[in-house]
């Protein structure tokens, strides 16, 4: 894993992390030959892979250079260079400065439709010249929606699984890749797709934009399925003018679903006349592989539904599950993710609440050990772990020799970045921790944690483990289903810190029933000192982009004094 300083290729040198996704981190680097700032994407290489997995994940990322490659227009992001370093191709990208839609949504909340009305329209200009190209983006999504700063652009990014024609899907090579919230049904079902899934998913982000979250946002990726193929679509409210647009778009049938000139026409007389004009209806004939359209007197999300209806849901739904049964379960979906997304999030309690519950109903005491919200138990597993601080409580601590919650000993001398203060903790290290966040300890752990409780660094010094920290790592990877209610997107890596061997640990769960939703855990552990060192940090899954860079900022900084 690429940290800060790091030269690529001996030309683009890593400044800071901006993002990550299923299959690779994005960082922002300085072009020293150029003298200009760029985005390059690191490929991920998991501990353990097969080398026929590494393989096709080193070419999906070089599908992903040709792709972009072939399309030109300033709303799609450019791509400059392909670079070889440590035997993986990297990607150099333009930089956008700004952010994602889904970190726009997170910190903000819900757009007006005024302003989503604007988004769509950029992305149907950006979907026209890659649908033109023979290309079909197949993952448009809001984290996947730039926003730059300052000149109200819109770029569109992440051609990673993005079919062209003459080539090879990756659906076709026997697994489903995507995120199912922004998935067409066609798709879902197994069906050669064309330029109008892509402009279903464009229906399901505008609605997201203006709503917070998806209309197919379910606690399972099955009950996604359900939600896309048959549950009665429901329009959020918050859409107002922009509600027949979206019925349009999000049209079951392809051959019925509204077209990009038309969906262009609607959005751009509402931002002109101030009103939605009557949306015009040329529907797109049907593919000969697509299922018969259904009665067309039946208007979309009608109930009950009628025969016609039914049965073509129904032959979705079933097509749907034909696929996921195929690439061998839910659990071999390959889900595309990103720090900002919650497309496969679910909500539940925390280990430790289950636990409680559990006692309350049976009035049995627990054989488990007490577990934190954010680290179940010792990878190690040499002793029983300690609650993490519950997320509604203080968790305020200060104790002698250590900082103050607020500030530095000396905020001049402080060599933390902005925003971020050095701790000199009583246990042994020193490290640097946002500014604001305050200490507990839970020994033998400590928390730095957000005002809030919505961030949590945890540091856990241990007893060696004789098989090392990727062998501890990769045990706590395969405990995970069992340690957190809907571990998910699990993933453990080899790497060193500080020349020690290490292995970092990273997945999304359910959080707890204080947190408010789904969570995401980046985890680091190394051997240094005649200890294996446990460092990790939790944040809500919408905001893993922040919690990420407050992980790289605690173990660049950590150093051991005792």
């Amino acid at each position: 894993m690429a940290s800060h300083g790091d030269h690529i290729a001996g030309r683009y040198r890593i400044t800071a992390p901006l993002g990550r996704g299923g299959m690779g981190t994005v960082w922002r680097a300085q072009d020293d030959l150029l003298g200009r700032a760029v985005a390059v994407k690191e490929l991920h290489v998991d501990a353990g892979q097969s080398a026929a997995d590494a393989a096709g994940r080193r070419e999906r990322t070089l599908r992903e250079a040709r792709t972009v490659a072939q399309v030109k227009h300033p709303g799609i992001l450019v791509l400059h260079d392909v670079v070889q370093h440590d035997d993986q191709p990297w990607l150099v990208m333009e930089l956008i400065d700004g952010r994602s839609l889904a970190d726009r949504l997170a910190l903000e909340g819900p757009v007006p439709p005024a302003e989503a009305a604007r988004i769509g329209l950029a992305l149907i200009a950006a979907l026209r010249a890659a649908h033109s190209a023979g290309v079909l983006h197949r993952d448009l999504k809001p984290a996947n929606v730039l926003l730059e700063a300052g000149t109200e652009r819109v770029v569109l990014s992440d051609f990673g699984i993005a079919q062209v024609d003459g080539q090879t899907t990756l659906t076709e090579t026997g697994a489903f890749v995507g995120s199912p919230e922004y998935t067409a049904p066609e798709r879902m079902a197994g069906k050669r797709t064309g330029p109008e899934s892509d402009l279903w998913s464009l229906g399901v982000l505008l609605c997201a934009a203006v709503a917070g979250e998806s209309p197919f946002h379910r606690d399972s990726v099955a009950g996604v399925l359900h939600a896309v193929v048959m549950d009665e679509i429901r329009i959020p409210d918050s859409a107002g003018p922009l509600l027949p647009v979206l019925r349009g778009l999000l049209e079951r049938d392809p051959g019925r679903r509204l077209g990009a000139d038309e969906a262009e026409q609607a959005l751009r007389g509402f931002l002109v006349e101030e009103r939605m004009p009557t949306v015009p209806r040329t529907p797109v004939a049907p593919k000969p592989v697509q299922p018969p359209p259904p009665d067309p007197a039946i208007v979309l999300g009608a109930a009950p539904a009628p025969p016609a209806r039914t049965r073509f849901r129904t032959a979705l739904l079933a097509g749907a599950l034909a696929v996921v049964l195929a690439a061998g379960g839910t659990g071999a979906w390959l889900m595309t993710r990103d720090s900002g997304s919650r497309s496969d999030a679910t909500a539940s309690g925390s280990p430790a609440a289950e636990v409680r519950e559990k006692q309350e109903r049976t009035k049995e005491p627990s054989k488990k050990p007490a577990k934190s919200a954010d680290k179940p138990k010792n990878p190690g597993k040499k002793s029983p772990a300690a609650p993490e601080p519950s997320p509604g409580g203080s968790g305020k601590e200060s104790p002698a020799g250590t900082a103050t919650p607020d500030k530095p000993d000396d905020p001049a001398d402080d060599p933390a970045p902005a925003g971020y203060r050095t701790v000199s903790d009583p246990t042994g290290f020193t490290m640097a921790a946002p500014t604001g966040f305050v200490r507990s300890a839970e020994p033998p752990r400590v928390f730095y944690n957000s005002g809030d409780n919505a961030f949590r660094i945890g540091v856990h010094p241990q007893p060696l483990d004789p098989d090392g920290p990727l062998a501890v790592m990769r045990q706590a990877h395969k405990d995970g289903p069992s340690d957190y209610p809907g571990y998910r997107d699990g993933s453990v890596r080899q790497t060193t810190h500080n020349g020690h061997p290490a292995a970092v640990w990273e997945f999304t769960w359910n959080g707890g029933s204080g947190d408010g939703g789904p969570r995401r855990t980046f985890d680091l552990s190394w051997d240094e000192g005649g200890k294996m060192y446990d460092l990790w940090v939790s944040a809500p899954a919408g905001k893993a982009a922040a919690g990420e860079r407050h992980f790289i900022k605690a173990h660049h900084s950590f150093t051991r004094t005792g």
